[in-house]
């Protein structure tokens, strides 16, 4: 297995050491895909830092802060050019333990979409407020009621894809950039027939700096199942010839600055 933890960051210097040295601690076939957004904090070159003294960690910068879901897009094309084949979310807080990172790779094996779970038996959440875990049940049910989606937790930005999964969509076509990003990715990987499988997590708060959530990103999730509910172009796309070299697509374009890869829109 050749699996690549994608982490987009965005002001995230007080985690993003200790972060990379746990997740590469796990196992050591695991690569580390920094996705950061010209943090003003210096995260970038941080991870750049930690990027030259370890072939396992890439670093991958972009012009401003161009949102979660695009970062992950970003990261998935470069997985899919690179032949990584499992290709794992994961926030830069230490919300998603890295201890958790073994039994999403192995479920894997049996399935193609495998979500690191708050609601399953065994996942729960830690030190969140009644109203925060409120909208979180609250939201996920409303997901998995208006898209038939048939997983519990909807909303988890924990989980790991194989490339097969990634290969078969149109990356460009994702039109959300907030969490609603997961419901619209979980929403694609359901309507194409891939399997999904559910694994218990911890979800604790964030360690250091600040959450990113906002109502802009509640209203953007709630618009966004209505319009998915509604919309029936959902397909599958043909699934690329297994081996053959993925060409990754958009208008992404690519320069090099020094030892950093820049990418614009």
């Amino acid at each position: 297995m050749k699996p690549l933890v994608i982490i987009p960051t965005y002001n995230e210097r007080a985690n993003v050491t200790h972060l990379i040295a746990s997740v590469l601690g796990v196992d050591p076939s695991i690569d580390v895909l920094v996705v950061d957004d010209s943090s003003p904090d210096g995260t970038g070159e941080l991870a750049d830092d930690l990027a030259m003294g370890n072939r396992r960690v890439k670093v991958l910068h972009r012009q401003g802060k161009l949102g979660l879901g695009t970062a992950y897009i970003t990261g998935f094309k470069y997985a899919l050019a690179r032949d990584y084949d499992r290709v794992v979310e994961m926030d830069a807080d230490f919300s998603h333990r890295p201890e958790d990172l073994p039994q999403l790779l192995a479920t894997s094996e049996n399935a193609d979409v495998v979500i690191g779970s708050r609601s399953v038996a065994g996942g729960r959440t830690e030190n969140w407020s009644w109203l925060r875990r409120s909208i979180s049940k609250g939201g996920s049910l409303y997901a998995r009621y208006m898209l038939r989606l048939p997983i519990l937790d909807c909303t988890s930005g924990f989980k790991c894809f194989r490339r097969e999964v990634l290969q078969a969509l149109d990356l460009d076509a994702v039109n959300s950039n907030g969490f609603g990003f997961q419901v619209e990715m979980n929403h694609l990987c359901n309507a194409a027939g891939f399997r999904f499988a559910e694994v218990p997590i911890v979800f604790p708060d964030r360690i250091a700096g600040e959450s990113k959530m906002s109502y802009k990103i509640f209203g953007e999730a709630a618009t966004l199942v209505w319009r998915l509910r509604f919309n029936r172009s959902a397909k599958r796309s043909r699934t690329p010839e297994i081996g053959g070299p993925p060409v990754p697509t958009g208008s992404a374009k690519r320069r090099l600055l020094g030892d950093r890869e820049v990418i614009s829109k």
